[in-house]
């Protein structure tokens, strides 16, 4: 098959690499959709993760079941399905208790920008709809293979209450959908922190009530301004980045809690700054599956349209320029067609 490789620093390739088969009677074949571009993608792309070179990359698709294993029985041939980018059984201990992205049976999506993806777990992740959607619903189905389920992780790891007031710090993709979710579960004020207009006009349209394009202390500082010296009721860090993770505690008021879903890169918490100010943390990588049936009924109602973070589209064989564009800010997120 068709698949996105990464070779090296601002590498990316197409290249013909083995089709994805069964290995386990718990596997499932899905034949892709539609894949798109992460912002921790850009990670190995920029050097700062280390890589294999000639690895598939890309862990978010929707498609279309093309073969399951002998113990599947949630999902049969053609029936289409959204992937988390994290595969669980959804019965051990671990996701009984919420905490899928941390399944026993943990497996992850490595051929999302390519012809096909194995599923490791197919019955405890594969989410399907009733039948093929419209087309206009692909992007904000899409989301919800990574980037809604983690912008939602924050927004309810931070605590966010109807009424309250809720800081997002990062303007890509998963903040702009932590946006979305503090919007939708609530919140009387939402301060997205952004200085791209593009981005700020989104964020707006997701329902946030306030910009803030300073970074750092005077982005903390128009933070309190805004919120009378008080600080925000809940924060959403969704960078990774040591500043972000600063900016995140500095606006938080005494007794909040920061969401993080942020993929740590140099983090060194302020712990000083939370155990002054009672000042929680909560978060990590995402329980996709957790919150997919919930974000899943949003979406087909019309409730949410998270889809409208897709702001270019390139073919499989255009990749490579889909991760410039990231990479570069011209785009926010770069949807994939096989």
């Amino acid at each position: 098959m068709r698949a996105t490789t990464i070779h090296g620093t601002r590498d990316i390739r197409v290249s013909e690499v083995p089709d994805p088969t069964i290995e386990e009677p718990t596997d499932a074949i899905v034949k892709v959709v539609a894949g798109c571009v992460c912002g921790s993608d850009l990670w190995p792309y920029r050097g700062e993760n280390p890589i294999t070179e000639g690895a598939t990359i890309g862990h978010e698709c929707v498609g279309v079941v093309e073969e399951v294993g002998s113990a599947v029985t949630s999902v049969r041939p053609g029936d289409f399905v959204i992937v988390p980018f994290c595969h669980c059984d959804n019965t051990c201990p671990h996701c009984l208790a919420g905490a899928q992205s941390a399944c026993a049976n943990l497996g992850m999506t490595v051929s999302g920008q390519a012809e096909y993806a194995r599923v490791t777990q197919a019955d405890g992740s594969l989410v399907r709809t009733d039948a093929r959607p419209d087309p206009a619903l692909l992007p904000s189905l899409l989301t919800l293979s990574d980037v809604m389920p983690t912008g939602w992780h924050a927004a309810m790891s931070a605590g966010v209450r109807p009424g309250s007031t809720v800081v997002v710090v990062g303007d890509g993709a998963v903040g702009l959908c932590g946006v979305l979710a503090a919007a939708t579960m609530g919140a009387e004020r939402v301060i997205a922190m952004s200085r791209h207009e593009p981005r700020q006009a989104l964020a707006r349209a997701f329902g946030a009530t306030d910009i803030v394009a300073e970074r750092g202390k005077e982005g903390g500082a128009a933070v309190k301004e805004l919120t009378a010296g008080v600080g925000a009721d809940a924060v959403l860090e969704c960078v990774g980045t040591d500043a972000a993770v600063r900016t995140a505690f500095g606006v938080a008021r005494p007794g909040s809690t920061v969401g993080f879903v942020g993929v740590p890169h140099g983090v060194e918490l302020p712990v000083r700054t939370m155990f002054a100010k009672n000042v929680g943390l909560a978060g990590g990588m995402a329980p996709v599956r957790r919150y997919l049936p919930e974000l899943l009924d949003l979406v087909l109602s019309g409730a949410i349209d998270p889809g409208r973070v897709f702001d270019l589209t390139v073919p499989l064989s255009e990749v490579a320029e889909g991760y410039r564009a990231m990479d570069e800010r011209r785009a926010v997120k770069v949807m994939v067609t096989p």
